[in-house]
């Protein structure tokens, strides 16, 4: 990282209490980022003040809505709108990175309330959301203010140039691979077993799926076992498998970091049965890093992520007879197994965050190019019209 020292403040829409993609790549890029002696403060919507860490402001408790086949918890409005241009008032950043500016967020509100330097990446990879996008109109002004653009995979990036015909720099989201690299063998985990981890009581993250190919691969594989780690009623999603399976699942519940390092690297396969809404798949990445071989559906972010099958084999999504192939044909053939999985390990580094901050960091300095900092802006007369608050006070 270069010595020069920045001030940064990094915008995150989503509750910063609820586990999430987006929540666990700010965190990680902030610490990073004061790791190397920069000043980062982190302003996202927050449920328990008492439980964030010391550079996260709280904007206030977030609302949840329903987006990209999930909820999401956000926040906007005229009081969140003030809450985000005292934090900018307050700061003398140097640059802002603003993360999913184009949801109705507190993200959009700081694209609003600022001018200068101003990085957005964008995490989604969706089909045209009517709801979301309805205020198309007024995100095309305030995404023009943008110095420079970040999507985090191929799929975000062609999500961005559908819905507001722009471009973007593909840089992909960042994990620390040597954790998962230097992840411990676990006896009970070992085996002929298949790791899932996630919120496997969502739809689009396709546990059925997982779960409708397990007879076959019982068949070919007797002593097979599952082991899924994440929230949710363990004993809810119990009463959906078959009775002669039932001993074939483990539920491990929530697992801390170097547990989850130990899952990866003990596992003979990580399956990731996801049915879509994915823009890129962290947990595989994660997965690769840890040694284990990667199977995924082959929905546009994991065949991407993947290398269109080079580091993990994919399976038509939603197809749980061709997933019992695959994980079959990995289960019986050890060297195969051992190859992909070398192969994923060694590919895994490119998603390390030496590299991924390295990148993000060269798109800081290239927008402050010219730049003094970051200011509020002196009209906001858009958003009040929005609004219809204008002339009215905050």
């Amino acid at each position: 990282m270069p010595i020069k020292k920045l001030r940064i403040g990094i915008v995150c829409p989503y509750g910063w209490d609820t586990p999430g993609g987006v929540q666990n790549h700010v965190r990680d890029l902030a610490e990073y980022l004061i790791s190397k002696g920069h000043f980062v403060s982190v302003l996202a919507p927050v449920i328990d003040e008492s439980k964030v860490p010391d550079y996260v402001t709280s904007a206030g408790k977030p609302i949840s809505i329903p987006y990209n086949g999930a909820v999401a918890r956000v926040l906007f409005g005229p009081i969140a709108f003030a809450r985000v241009r005292q934090w900018i008032s307050s700061n003398e950043f140097d640059l802002l990175h603003l993360h999913e500016p184009a949801i109705p967020s507190i993200s959009l509100l700081a694209c609003w309330a600022a001018d200068g330097p101003m990085v957005g990446t964008f995490h989604a990879a969706a089909k045209r959301q009517k709801a979301i996008f309805a205020i198309g109109p007024i995100l095309e002004p305030v995404i023009e203010k943008l110095t420079a653009r970040i999507a985090v995979s191929e799929a975000a990036r062609l999500t961005l140039t559908e819905h507001l015909d722009t471009d973007a720099i593909v840089v992909p989201n960042g994990i620390y691979a040597d954790h998962y690299r230097d992840g411990e063998v676990v006896q009970k985990w070992s085996g002929n077993t298949i790791g899932f981890i996630g919120r496997f009581e969502e739809p689009r993250k396709g546990l059925p799926v997982l779960l409708a190919a397990l007879p076959i691969i019982a068949r070919f594989a007797p002593d097979v076992r599952v082991l899924i780690a994440g929230p949710g009623d363990s004993e809810e999603f119990r009463k959906s498998i078959d009775i002669q399976l039932k001993d074939r699942f483990e539920f491990l519940g929530r697992i801390s970091d170097k547990e989850k390092a130990d899952l990866l690297t003990s596992i003979a396969v990580y399956v990731a049965p996801n049915t879509g809404g994915e823009s890129f798949g962290i947990i595989l990445a994660e997965a690769l890093a840890g040694g284990a071989a990667v199977v995924a559906s082959d929905i546009p972010a994991f065949d991407s992520l993947l290398g269109h099958g080079e580091y993990g084999a994919l399976f038509p999504s939603e197809n749980p007879q061709e997933l019992a192939k695959v994980v079959i044909d990995l289960l019986r053939n050890e060297e195969k197994r051992k190859n992909l999985a070398k192969r994923g390990k060694e590919y895994a580094q490119r998603f390390d965050w030496d590299v991924v901050a390295e990148e993000i960091y060269s798109i800081y300095e290239m927008s402050m190019v010219g730049s003094t900092g970051v200011r509020l802006a002196s009209e906001n007369r858009g958003w009040q019209r929005f609004l219809g608050r204008e002339g009215k006070d905050e």
